[in-house]
């Protein structure tokens, strides 16, 4: 059993991973024109960077394409290895901030974490997409938003009793905003740069 149980693990995290791995961003980038968007404004592969670019579209589809890579592999997961999809979660969120494709430097989670948290149940997917709507329309800060949407997702995990979900919830808010790190300076700072504003 304990050997089953290993390998059960690694299926989940591989899983996980090469999903998350996938650099939408970048490849959409790239197709649409616009050269390699690590070159620009925060220099990662995330859809916020993306629409640095100018587009929207490409933007919209890089936002739907990366909460895609952290939903699907939770529901694959939810079906083939029910026990373990803790591990597919994380480890989604993980390959996209840290692509092996790209010398391990990838986006900032916000959106496989999204796609993640629906994975994990509607009311979490629900709770994560309403703060990060509404921080993001009252402020225009994508940061603000994203970090604020996954701690509240994990705070509802943790109000709904669900512990399992709520430690892995909890370890990819610490990623998350670890990757924010610069983020937060800028914030405390005031010159964190809003969406539509001029500042790249």
């Amino acid at each position: 059993m304990p050997t089953e149980l290993t390998i059960n693990v690694l299926w989940a995290a591989l899983l996980g991973y090469g999903f998350g791995s996938i650099p939408f961003g970048l490849l959409i980038a790239r197709l649409g024109g616009k050269g390699d968007i690590r070159t620009i404004g925060s220099g990662n592969i995330g859809a916020t960077n993306v629409l640095r670019t100018g587009s929207k579209g490409l933007a919209a589809a890089t936002l739907l394409l990366d909460l895609a890579k952290g939903l699907v592999p939770v529901l694959i997961a939810r079906e083939v290895l029910p026990d373990d999809m803790g591990w597919t979660a994380l480890f989604a969120v993980i390959g996209h901030c840290f692509p092996v494709w790209l010398g391990f430097k990838g986006g900032k989670g916000v959106a496989t974490n999204a796609g993640v948290s629906f994975g994990l149940g509607l009311l979490l997917g629900g709770v994560y997409a309403v703060t990060w709507i509404a921080v993001l329309a009252i402020t225009r800060i994508s940061s603000l938003a994203g970090m604020s949407a996954v701690v509240a997702t994990a705070v509802a995990a943790y109000a709904t009793g669900e512990t399992t979900v709520f430690y892995v919830l909890t370890l990819i808010a610490v990623i998350v905003i670890w990757l924010h790190r610069e983020n937060i300076k800028r914030l405390i700072a005031g010159t964190e740069p809003r969406v539509g504003g001029s500042k790249g």
